[in-house]
């Protein structure tokens, strides 16, 4: 730790490039606001982007692999040197890399004027340096228990390439499989992260406050269960969507995630935000697995697009922002609860969700729900950025 102090105050450019997660939760955040000012301008007609997918893929493609792999990247370029004990990407490295993943973004924002190899190559670009750099750092810190972690990564790069050929075929690859393989990929990581931060972060926070009943530890049977029961239902998901036996096995593998979120004590945080939200956030995981379970074998209850909406937008969503909050705060020196602005930003979030699903089924309201869900989510982002950017751009005291 003390190696890892030295190298980031050697660096002496913006504090932004001192350490991973400031330049990826801030730009991932801001491009979370403006991608989706973009898609309510393109609703409505207002705005046209020069990109060569269809809007809806454009719109699906921004949040699955740009916002959420900005996040992504910033979560593993913290928390990888933690469990490794090894030097973290600072500096110019970081500057590269964080240009890389812009490059991306522009790149498929304008990929109608660009062959769409090199659309893919530099919006793929970001990805793979990122996943080699972790592998390397995971491997030679012979940390063997996080190669799964590097491994879905791995998986979220090929979604992403099964994404660009499904567009570059004239095909909608909202509708596709790397859609769903990039959906799946990410409500794993949030299973077996989340399954160790949500519990552990309960755990500590229930300790200060003297309580008797604490988390189940994480990883006991019943998680192990619960989580290969989600990565089998989520294969046949992407594989069979519409199969009554994948809507059978998602069905069983949200039950099996509200039994294992029930163990984690959620209902006696409620008197700390910061906590509750981890719970709200994977709490998610089970009600899209469940709805989407009941979406196919019951399509006139329920349709598949609000169903993919809780959790791209609810468990993807929510997590990340509690997660961008918990380790901006935490890095940066201040205490770790929730003030009244990031109470706030949480429940921008959670209502711009709700919103969301709510279109599905009222569609005379439809097009106002999705603009006003769209406003709630740029104000949950965007605030975001204007609550956390001036400690992401300043120089800590602090570890971070």
């Amino acid at each position: 730790m003390s190696a890892t102090s030295e190298q980031r105050r050697a660096w002496d450019g913006p504090a932004v490039f001192s350490f991973g997660f400031r330049p990826f939760f801030l730009g991932g955040a801001v491009w979370a606001a403006l991608a989706m000012l973009m898609w309510i301008g393109l609703l409505t007609g207002r705005i046209t982007v020069p990109t060569a997918f269809d809007p809806i893929s454009w719109h699906a493609h921004e949040f699955l692999f740009g916002y959420l792999g900005a996040v992504i990247a910033g979560f593993m370029m913290t928390a990888v040197p933690n469990w490794t004990g090894r030097m973290p990407i600072v500096g110019w490295p970081l500057v590269g890399l964080f240009a890389v993943w812009i490059i991306g973004r522009l790149a498929v924002g304008c990929s109608q004027m660009i062959p769409s190899v090199v659309v893919a190559l530099a919006d793929l670009g970001f990805l793979i340096l990122l996943a080699g750099a972790m592998a390397r750092e995971v491997i030679a810190g012979k940390n063997w228990r996080n190669l799964i972690v590097v491994s879905l990564l791995g998986v979220f790069i090929l979604a992403n390439g099964i994404f660009h050929w499904e567009a570059a075929r004239g095909g909608v690859a909202a509708h596709g499989y790397g859609l769903r393989l990039g959906v799946g990929t990410a409500i794993v990581l949030i299973a077996v992260i989340g399954g160790r931060i949500v519990p552990s972060f309960t755990r500590n926070w229930l300790a200060k406050q003297g309580a008797k009943r604490l988390p189940v530890p994480p990883m006991q049977p019943l998680d192990r269960i619960a989580i290969l029961g989600l990565v089998a239902a989520l294969l046949l998901w992407i594989i069979w969507p519409f199969a009554w036996t994948t809507s059978v096995a998602l069905l069983v593998a949200g039950t099996l995630h509200l039994i294992r979120l029930s163990r984690w004590c959620g209902l006696h945080t409620g008197r700390e935000p910061l906590v509750l939200v981890l719970h709200v956030a994977y709490l998610f995981i089970p009600l899209g697995a469940l709805t989407q379970g009941v979406a196919g074998l019951w399509p006139n209850m329920m349709i598949g697009a609000p169903a993919l909406h809780i959790w791209m937008a609810g468990a993807a969503g929510l997590m990340t922002l509690a997660v961008m909050t918990r380790a901006t705060l935490g890095h940066t020196g201040q205490p770790l609860t929730a003030n009244t602005a990031t109470l706030a930003l949480y429940l921008c979030l959670l209502a711009a969700v709700v919103l969301r699903v709510a279109a599905g089924f009222l569609p005379i309201w439809s097009a106002s729900l999705h603009a006003i869900s769209g406003l709630c989510w740029i104000a949950a982002f965007g605030g975001f950025g204007l609550v956390y950017g001036p400690l992401l751009l300043r120089r800590t005291a602090s570890a971070g």
